[in-house]
């Protein structure tokens, strides 16, 4: 199980990262929970400095990564 932590966006909850599977999950807040595979760690942290979760989730994880709706 991935721990998730609370982030502040208009669009998503909460994000949380497996560090040996390289696993993003990302909770939006309508209550849709998807994990993004093979995703760098650097690419997680990046979440957190972004001025805009939702825009840098589009522009580098969403189309790049491998995911599965949870």
């Amino acid at each position: 199980m991935i721990e998730m932590n609370t982030i502040e966006s208009s669009n998503i909850a909460a994000v949380g990262y497996d560090v040996e599977t390289e696993t993003l999950q990302v909770e939006f807040n309508n209550g849709s929970l998807y994990q993004y595979f093979d995703v760098p760690e650097h690419i997680y942290q990046g979440l957190f400095s972004a001025d805009s979760v939702g825009t840098f989730l589009a522009q580098n994880i969403k189309g790049s990564y491998r995911y599965s709706r949870v």
